[in-house]
């Protein structure tokens, strides 16, 4: 059901989801808009952030690193080996790419936001791992070649409706992209690959587990961390799931 402003309401009747209250959608909601406006207002402007000993510019227009974003940073650190090649999907400002490659990693990095992949490409030269790193863009798997040994994915959390492909950092109607994801990740695995994927309670980490039993995965979570905003506590995922 769309609510009159053409908001879309939480998929409470697809299996696998739970149920958001009113309030909570609402301040979702509130968290969700907080970040447009000021991408909006800003737009253009950059700031160079330090996150986890790697010096990044995140321009307004690309997903922000955040207080949690530590949880699949050091999931990666923890699981890339030397040698491997790994897929960032949704790269962002690159961050996930560059900490692979300093594990010695030869990095894919995508993603369908134009501004994600010129600032993903200039935070390589700053960590002076561009050998290493090759950025384009692509919609999920579309532009995609050749197998992986990961792939990490810091997918859309919440089930809004996506204007334009800004949005898509944080919206996804229905979880449709996700959904694709599972669909299609695993014929882009090594035998032995496995994947990291992030996900907050202001999405529905439950949907992601079913999602992951119907594709085969077994999912293990690899950190958790919570905290409580605006009265209404969200927990943080990292997940490392493995083909079963």
């Amino acid at each position: 059901m769309n609510r009159p402003d053409g908001e879309i309401d939480p998929p409470f009747d697809q299996p696998g989801h739970h149920r958001v209250s009113a309030k909570a959608a609402d301040l979702i909601r509130e968290w969700h808009d907080v970040p447009k406006r000021a991408t909006e207002t800003a737009a253009g402007a950059g700031q160079v952030v330090t996150y986890l000993g790697k010096s990044l510019i995140v321009p307004p227009e690309v997903h922000s690193v955040t207080d949690m974003s530590h949880l699949l940073g050091e999931a990666v650190l923890a699981e890339v080996q030397e040698g491997e090649r790994v897929l960032d999907m949704g790269t962002g400002s690159g961050v996930n790419a560059i900490l692979a490659a300093s594990n010695g990693a030869y990095v894919s990095a995508v993603d369908i936001n134009p501004h994600a992949v010129d600032v993903a490409r200039q935070n390589a030269e700053r960590s002076g791992l561009a050998d290493r790193i090759e950025v384009h863009r692509s919609d999920l798997f579309d532009d995609v070649e050749g197998q992986f040994d990961v792939i990490v994915y810091n997918p859309p959390f919440r089930w809004f409706t996506r204007y334009n492909v800004f949005d898509a950092i944080k919206s996804d109607e229905n979880y449709r992209a996700v959904r694709s994801f599972f669909r299609n990740s695993r014929r882009y695995l090594t035998r032995s690959g496995r994947m990291l994927i992030f996900l907050g309670n202001a999405g529905d980490a439950e949907c992601l587990r079913q999602l992951a039993e119907e594709g085969s995965f077994r999912t293990e979570t690899a950190a958790q961390e919570g905290l409580v905003k605006d009265g209404l506590r969200d927990d943080y995922f990292a997940f490392r799931l493995t083909p079963v």
